[in-house]
């Protein structure tokens, strides 16, 4: 027997936070799923299966899973005023 599963891909977006250390992680796409680490590398594992847990939940209720067009780069700029 052959599992196959679909792969979704999202922007997650990473805060450090700056009181307790680590990250907040949120996925705009997906409202409502976030996520923390302590270090990035913990903060991707953690979205990751807080993204897998939400489009569990969403397929369980037969709601459409959102697409996100991959392609999506976010990154800092720093603007001189």
């Amino acid at each position: 027997m052959k599992i196959v599963k679909d792969i979704y891909q999202y922007t997650a977006v990473f805060e450090p936070d700056k009181k307790s250390g680590g990250f907040t992680v949120t996925i705009p796409s997906l409202p409502g799923c976030i996520s923390e680490g302590d270090t990035f590398e913990q903060a991707v594992l953690n979205i990751q299966e807080a993204a897998e847990l939400y489009l569990d939940v969403m397929k369980q209720k037969k709601t459409a899973i959102p697409w996100e067009e991959k392609g999506v780069v976010v990154a800092p700029i720093q603007v001189k005023i």
